[in-house]
């Protein structure tokens, strides 16, 4: 897929912390619609806890999939389905930051601040 592949797909996050709060979310790789960069910018501010609930939250608000039209597998809308999945992303670049932060290591980039 090329660019787009690396562009759009499954979310991918880089966050930075400061004093318990993100500090910045750059998003790696997001949603077609925009809703990562939305959601992204949401949840600047907030502690790792209310930044993991609000992700999926803030993407419900921005995803423009159709509510109605439920994914037959694993039997929800895709709307759920999104906020789910970005809640993943948003926790997997939170434990990353919580881990360099602890070692001293900083995030890198910018996107929202």
């Amino acid at each position: 897929m090329g660019v787009y592949g690396q562009c759009f797909g499954y979310p991918e996050f880089s966050v930075s912390l400061k004093e318990g709060k993100i500090s910045q979310v750059r998003v790696l790789r997001g949603a077609p619609c925009g809703a990562s960069w939305n959601a992204a910018s949401r949840v600047v501010g907030q502690t790792p806890e209310e930044a993991e609930v609000n992700m999926g939250l803030a993407v419900q608000f921005g995803c423009t999939a159709d509510p109605a039209n439920w994914e037959p597998l694993g039997g929800q809308s895709p709307v759920h389905l999104a906020a789910k999945v970005h809640q993943t992303a948003m926790r997997k670049a939170l434990q990353q930051a919580e881990q360099e932060d602890s070692s001293g290591k900083r995030g890198y980039g910018h996107s929202y601040r």
